[in-house]
């Protein structure tokens, strides 16, 4: 009797122990399998590639690669002389349209003033050289306009805060217009962005609350959600050699589920973590009322 009570209790003691264990396992599954999280996350920002808008040697460079640099510092300097004697060009063009327009609408006046004197069809024409002066000192005015204009673009400038990239650029070296030789990483623009399963996408929402954590920082980030992706690629378009769609071959009992980008916002980022685009991030979105998981992903 003592041996089957024994034994009993070692049964009832198995029980209360792995019972509750299996009941507590199974909720951390369903809420592993239930709540939006992602090991493939991405920091993201916009980068901006700067090209100037005119054509030269570049006379002075004033910032380092990497290097941070605020809206409207100076990031190089094109060789500006052979604009500053197109400015002087075009100044001189306006002075002697000027002058010629004086001269024509002087000319019109008087030959108004003798209307009975001369044919309507002389009348016609002096007025119209007078027009025609006018308009000429207007472009002339524009071309100086735009010569001041392309001065001004010589020396080329940050439009954002943030941080030089891909710097190509040394004193001497001839700058083309259009040509992209630096970028600007905006410092204002960084975001994560989280690829989720398309199974959980249904608990995504505009909002609600996101912890990020980045490879190598033990601190998370917070943040939210700020929008979710509405397209992605569809392989299944597109056409093979013949012009007819390209279907891949599956298995009927297999289905892998899709990524949909969701965009997340910074909110906070903890001192000592150094934002870098591109950096992998590990998102999770976290029910409004719920605590975190606090996964170790990485």
């Amino acid at each position: 009797m003592t041996r089957i009570l024994s034994r009993l209790g070692r049964y009832v003691l198995t029980l209360c122990i792995v019972v509750p264990a299996a009941v507590i396992a199974l909720q951390y599954w369903d809420r592993y399998q239930q709540v939006p999280w992602t090991r493939d996350g991405r920091v993201s920002a916009d980068v901006v590639r700067l090209a100037p808008e005119v054509s030269g040697t570049v006379a002075t460079v004033e910032v380092g690669d990497n290097g941070h640099v605020q809206r409207g510092d100076v990031l190089y300097v094109i060789d500006p002389e052979r604009y500053r004697l197109a400015v002087r060009s075009a100044e001189a063009d306006v002075e002697a349209r000027r002058q010629e327009m004086i001269v024509r609408r002087a000319a019109a006046e008087r030959r108004k003033r003798l209307r009975e004197a001369i044919s309507r069809e002389d009348l016609q024409q002096v007025e119209a050289a007078a027009a025609v002066a006018d308009a000429d000192w207007r472009a002339a005015q524009a071309r100086l306009d735009l010569a001041r204009l392309d001065l001004a673009r010589t020396t080329v400038r940050s439009p954002v805060d943030g941080y030089v990239s891909t710097l190509r650029l040394r004193p001497g070296d001839y700058a083309i217009a259009g040509e992209s030789r630096i970028s600007i990483v905006d410092a204002g623009s960084f975001r994560i962005t989280g690829y989720f399963e398309e199974t959980k996408i249904r608990h995504v929402h505009p909002g609600r609350p996101a912890q990020i954590r980045l490879m190598g920082f033990d601190r998370p980030l917070s943040g939210h959600v700020d929008s979710i992706g509405r397209g992605i690629e569809n392989d299944n378009d597109t056409p093979g050699a013949q012009g007819l769609p390209d279907v891949p071959e599956t298995f009927a009992w297999v289905r892998l589920a899709r990524r949909i980008p969701v965009r997340i916002r910074i909110d906070a980022v903890p001192p000592g973590v150094e934002l870098v685009a591109g950096m992998t991030a590990a998102v999770e979105i976290t029910p409004d009322g719920e605590a975190p998981m606090r996964l170790r992903i990485f």
